[in-house]
């Protein structure tokens, strides 16, 4: 019970981490709660549930690290697909400030966005690859509830995290329609910026 207690203390510590850390996924998130709302972004943070499951799977046949091309081209196609998500965020955004109803026209393909946005990001790569693949892989030749607590205290403190920044961001919206337009401005702008940092990493292998 000790060897497991201490699994699911490491999941909650490196998955309150990776919530934490600020990413594509991350400006994804707050870009969708300024345009929807954050009951209908909640749902959203459960997309890692999905996207890292064949970056585990890769992860743990592997044992190494991702090739380096192949991250590169998920760099690029990241953030040219950030990019363009951005655009409607900000035109979005936009269109909230003059009375146009926000989320309209939107469908089931949000969640299928958010998968995309996680799996294609270099951070699920890299922190798997690096960190908690080895732990994982480890855990998994001990006995599968070790493996099963480190996942449980991992993608529990994970998706948590996500979702309670997603609802501080949704609540800071609420001071007011000019402050909600700002925000959503803000979020769409950072979203951009993210794309394009990972769009230039992938291009120049930096």
């Amino acid at each position: 019970m000790g060897a497991i207690f201490s699994l699911f203390t490491q999941g909650v510590t490196l998955g309150f981490s990776a919530a934490a850390s600020p990413g594509p996924f991350q400006a994804f998130l707050f870009a969708r709660a300024a345009r929807h709302g954050v009951r209908r972004t909640l749902p959203l943070t459960l997309a890692p549930l999905v996207s890292d499951v064949p970056i585990v799977a890769v992860i743990l046949l592997a044992l190494s690290r991702v090739p380096e091309g192949f991250l590169r081209a998920l760099e690029v196609a990241g953030g040219a697909l950030l990019i363009w998500m951005a655009q409607g965020s900000w035109r979005a955004a936009g269109a909230a400030g003059s009375g146009a109803e926000p989320g309209s026209g939107e469908g089931a393909g949000s969640f299928l966005q958010a998968v995309v946005v996680n799996a294609t990001g270099p951070g699920p790569w890299i922190f798997w690859s690096t960190v908690c693949g080895p732990i994982l892989a480890e855990a998994w030749r001990a006995g599968v509830p070790r493996a099963l607590a480190f996942l449980i205290g991992f993608y529990g403190l994970l998706v948590g995290g996500k979702a309670v920044l997603v609802v501080a961001f949704g609540l800071a919206g609420r001071i007011g329609p000019r402050t909600a337009r700002g925000l959503g401005l803000a979020s769409a702008a950072a979203m951009a910026v993210m794309g394009a940092l990972q769009l230039w990493r992938g291009l120049s292998g930096r």
